[in-house]
Order: C-alpha cells, then sequence, then structure tokens
C-alpha cells in the first residue's frame, strides 16, 4: 500500500518498472506514474487497516498500561480515581481521537438517551421547522435526536421504523408520509415500548398522543377571507384522502361556503397528493374548466404557489381574476409575486409542544390514561393574491 503524491490517497498501486535505479508506479486512480524519494514511506497493509480501527477503551488502556476498567471510571469522572490518572486517560484519549460507542453504552445501561424524529420530507421549510423547535426542547432535557426522512414513501417510513429500533431509541415523533395507509410498522414500536407521539400527520388507528394546528378553523378562515373580497366562485385544491389534516381543511372550506350561502361544488374540488406535478395537475384541471373558478383556497402554500404559476403562465391576472390562499406561511409566501395571503401556523411550536408531550410520556409525569390531543391555533396573513 502507497500513498500517491497526486491525490494523497493510500491504496493499492502497480509496480512499472524501474527509471534510474528507483522504483516506478503506477496510480489507476490518478492515471499518473510517479516514483517515491528515500524519505517517502511505504504504507504497509497492516498499518492502513489499523489506520482506520476505531480507539476503543481498551487502546488507552493499553497505551496507559492500566485496567479498562480504570479507564471507563476515568472518562466517566468516577469520584475514586486519582486526578493525574483520570488527566493522562483523558488526554491520551484526545491524543488517540478516542470517541464513546453510544450503542454499547446504551445496552449496557439499557437506555440510548435518544429520541427518533420521522420526517415525511425535507424540501419545503415545514419539517425543517418542526425538528429546530423539538431539537430544542430535547437538547434542554438532555437527550440525542436521530432523524430519518421518509421521502413521502411508506416503503422507507417502514425503513426508518426498523433503524429506529435497532438504534434502541427512547421515543419516536412521527408524521406519516402521503402514502400511509396501513399501520403495521407503527405498531412495531407499541410492542417494543416506544412511546410515540404524532404531529401534523397524525394515525388516528393508534393509540398515541397527536399535535396538530386547528386546520378546520385555518381553512374556515381562509374561504371566509376570499368570500369577504368578493369572490363568488371559490374553489379547493385538498390533500390526499388519508391524512386527518386534507379532511378538516375540506371541511373548513365546504363550512365557510355554507355559513354564507355558497354552494359546494364538487368539480371546484379536486386532490393533489402534495408532489409538484399534483399541484400542477389540479391547477390546470381548475382553470381550465369551461366556467373556472375566481378563487382558490388550497391545502398549502407550495401547491399554491404551483397554482399561481400555472395561471400566470395563462395569462390570468392575481387578484383581478383569480384570487388564492395557501395554507402554512412558507417564507415564499411573502417574496412572491404577488405575495401569497395564507394561513400561519406554529411551525416550530408544534416541534416544541410534540418533543415536550414525549419526554413528559418518557418521564411518567402528567400522562393521562387517554392520550393527549392538542390542536395549535392559526392567523390569517393578508397578502397581495386575495386583496381585489
Amino acid at each position: 500500500m502507497i500513498r500517491c503524491p497526486k491525490c494523497s490517497q493510500v491504496h493499492a498501486i502497480n509496480r512499472s518498472g524501474m527509471v534510474r535505479g528507483k522504483q516506478r508506479y503506477y496510480c489507476k486512480e490518478c492515471n499518473v506514474y510517479f516514483t517515491l524519494s528515500e524519505n517517502v514511506p511505504v504504507v504497509t497493509e497492516e498499518a492502513a487497516v489499523r489506520k482506520k480501527h476505531m480507539t476503543t477503551i481498551a487502546d488507552i488502556a493499553q497505551a496507559l498500561n492500566i485496567s479498562k476498567s480504570t479507564v471507563s471510571r476515568a472518562l466517566h469522572e468516577h469520584s475514586d480515581i486519582n486526578p493525574a490518572t483520570k488527566k493522562a486517560v483523558m488526554e491520551m484519549a484526545q491524543q488517540l481521537d478516542y470517541t464513546p460507542n453510544l450503542l454499547a453504552q446504551s445496552l449496557v445501561r439499557s437506555r440510548s438517551n435518544t429520541i427518533g424524529i420521522i420526517v415525511p420530507e425535507l424540501v419545503t421549510y415545514f419539517f425543517p421547522t418542526v425538528i429546530i423547535g423539538a431539537t430544542e426542547v430535547a437538547t434542554e432535557a438532555g437527550y440525542n435526536v436521530v432523524i430519518c426522512q421518509s421521502q413521502e414513501s411508506l416503503k422507507s417510513e417502514i425503513a426508518n421504523v426498523n433503524v429506529l429500533l435497532a438504534s434502541r431509541v427512547e421515543g419516536v415523533l412521527v408524521s406519516m408520509t402521503r402514502e400511509t395507509g396501513t399501520f403495521d410498522h407503527f405498531r412495531s414500536f407499541e410492542r417494543h415500548g416506544v412511546p410515540m407521539v404524532f404531529y401534523n400527520r397524525v394515525c388516528d388507528e393508534l393509540n398515541s398522543p397527536k399535535v396538530l394546528v386547528n386546520d378546520y378553523e385555518g381553512a374556515f378562515k381562509a374561504t371566509e377571507h376570499l368570500i369577504k373580497n368578493g369572490y363568488k366562485r371559490i374553489a379547493h385544491i385538498g390533500g390526499p384522502s388519508n391524512l386527518r389534516l386534507s379532511f378538516n381543511r375540506l371541511n373548513g372550506y365546504t363550512d365557510a361556503l355554507k355559513r354564507y350561502g355558497f354552494p359546494v361544488k364538487d368539480e371546484l374540488i379536486v386532490k393533489s397528493d402534495l408532489s409538484r406535478q399534483g399541484s400542477v395537475r389540479c391547477a390546470k384541471r381548475l382553470l381550465g374548466l369551461p366556467e373556472p373558478p375566481d378563487a382558490v383556497f388550497c391545502v398549502n402554500d407550495p401547491t399554491a404557489i404551483q397554482l399561481m404559476l400555472v395561471a400566470k403562465s395563462m395569462g390570468i391576472s392575481i387578484p383581478g381574476a383569480l384570487g388564492v390562499v395557501g395554507f402554512s406561511n412558507d417564507p415564499i409566501a411573502a417574496v412572491i409575486e404577488p405575495s401569497l395571503t395564507t394561513i400561519e401556523q406554529p411551525v416550530a411550536e408544534m416541534g416544541r409542544v410534540a418533543m415536550q408531550l414525549l419526554i413528559d410520556t418518557l418521564k411518567d409525569e402528567h400522562v393521562e390514561s387517554n392520550p393527549a390531543f392538542i390542536s395549535l391555533g392559526t392567523k390569517l396573513i393578508k397578502r397581495g393574491s386575495s386583496q381585489r
């Protein structure tokens, strides 16, 4: 094994004859021939393997000629360890780049001190913001956090569950994918005694705490706002039927229409799978009707933004010919032209509340026989897309 002078990587390099009495080598990675000066060492295979070795307590003990138990107690700052020994252990651990094996420690203590968070995607601002709020609470309480992204795939979600179980997490925050219609994989957490808290996209079939926003209230406010701004033919682009938030936002929309004496028309209600392509299809379907809507309330801001882009491409003016309201108050909603009227939801607060609820469950504090159901309030943010 030799370190190539061009790529600086240590790997097997072919010998390629002699040049002026020196061994010539050829690196396939760089496609280059070279010779080595006398002060450049050849790295043996044994040394290369040793370099990849993760330092253990045994390595520190061997270097200092003390027992592994003494090293362990020193690393955990036991009071019965001589200060000089503790200092020597700490210095050697730093010198050898020692990193504690958290999984091994969790097996010994039967606790991992780790909480898992499953998110459907990390493309929009929503779920990263939830993670920020949740991690603040977890860190303050002394927990580590493992984040798994299901990529809106049920198959990936199932794999996430298995990874978190193998990692011996103590609890999990879960927001389901748009595909999730079966829940046996979540029941695996129940069977292993791992508590769950669902947030945003929740599972009604499982007896677990749930944290979400008041989707019905927000949808009612959005539709009422469009009505009060003079729009008459108001459509709705909803979300997947398996998500409670889709159901609640649809009900808020229809009830607002009924409250103000407007008919609920099936041709003005379409459902998106929450993908960009799905939102574009829904937008084209509504705007291509013989009698298109003059306003649309969308299940979320990304869907509303795709609708606005399609409308602009068709020469439809916003808000004159088409009013648009979204849901979530994505940061891009304020900078798109015209700016997007939306329903603001306390995203980071959702993460904080869900994590605190999970930690309280782990500590058996304030836990009732009936799991908590927490609904957070919403706020209408009026902007240019709906103001005639």
